[in-house]
């Protein structure tokens, strides 16, 4: 029989407006700002024997890349809709 595999529990969302410090109604101002903010405070560079700060300044970039994207963001939303539902 060609039985399918179930599908694989939604992978746990991060709460990218968390990350960056700012609400979900931020503005592109707002979400602009609080990304440099902490970019700068964890980049590597200011903290070069730090893991932490280098995996914190990778989650920054990542939340950066998807809450300024307008069209990712709209995406994003939609699935933390769906999952809270």
């Amino acid at each position: 029989m060609n039985e399918r595999p179930p599908n694989p529990p939604e992978k746990q969302l991060r709460d990218y407006y968390e990350t960056l410090g700012v609400s979900n109604k931020a503005t592109q101002e707002e979400i602009k700002a609080a990304f440099r903010r902490l970019a700068l405070q964890h980049h590597p560079d200011q903290n070069r024997n730090s893991p932490e700060a280098e995996e914190k300044f990778k989650e920054i970039n990542e939340a950066n890349g998807v809450l300024s994207n307008e069209e990712k963001r709209k995406a994003y939303d939609l699935r933390i809709k769906n999952i809270s539902e």
